[in-house]
């Protein structure tokens, strides 16, 4: 009998932005009632799981961060097994978290399990740590995450079929960059924020000119004038 095929879930990358494209929502004028639709609209989607990159995490959801010694100690040995923490988990937030820089104290983000996203490199001490605090992780990559394999590895070992990708700009723009991203979920505020140098949905480091035409599937206006756009991730351009 053959091997089933490795299936990655679908992946959703559902964000809020400003008009001219930028994420960062502090100081927005936009009422209570408006942010709420980023939630409102997550909810509506039939999926258990969420992505972030580090940086995003680091902001909003990590205990802290590791020390710059701390993340200098490599693995330079064997491979090593992922690890899925004990106990019945019905939905995740996926850290990706190449260097093992967050430090976490909880194994949990508002009923969601704390599932570590990272390279080979990160320490057999920093392992030991997540093991310690019930964080499952993944190893995927030798230096950096490697998206695909993660993916894949999300799909097989936590059986999530639907993945809400909600990064920052530079995990969102690797994951298009690898032709990973499905459906583009996108509330757009009714504000211009100008403010350069503050991420935009997709950021990609020089030497990455992908883009890709995206299909519009459907327009909502919902509260405060926020517009709910739906995109079909199609036909990757350059």
């Amino acid at each position: 009998m053959t091997a089933p095929e490795p299936r990655r879930p679908r992946v959703i990358c559902h964000m809020l932005a400003s008009l001219d494209g930028r994420i960062l929502t502090d100081g927005w004028p936009l009422s209570g009632e408006g942010r709420r639709q980023y939630e409102l609209v997550h909810e509506g989607y039939d999926s258990n799981a969420w992505l972030c990159g580090r940086v995003t995490m680091e902001q909003h959801f990590a205990q802290g961060v590791r020390s710059d010694d701390e993340i200098a100690r490599e693995h330079h040995g064997p491979p090593r097994e992922d690890f899925r923490a004990p106990g019945e988990h019905q939905s995740f937030a996926f850290a990706a978290d190449a260097g093992g820089r967050l430090a976490w104290d909880t194994n949990d983000i508002g009923g969601d399990h704390v599932v570590a996203v990272l390279s080979e490199r990160v320490s057999d001490e920093y392992l030991a740590f997540l093991r310690e605090r019930g964080v499952s992780y993944l190893l995927a990559g030798a230096r950096e995450v490697d998206l695909p394999l993660a993916l894949e590895k999300i799909g097989r070992q936590f059986g999530v079929r639907t993945l809400m990708l909600e990064g920052g700009g530079r995990i969102n723009g690797g994951m298009l960059s690898a032709g990973l991203i499905d459906e583009v979920s996108l509330l757009l505020a009714p504000v211009a924020d100008g403010r350069m140098g503050t991420p935009a949905l997709f950021d990609l480091d020089a030497g990455h000119d992908t883009r890709y035409r995206l299909a519009l599937e459907s327009v909502e206006r919902r509260a405060d004038d926020v517009l709910w756009l739906r995109y079909r991730v199609e036909t990757k351009t350059a």
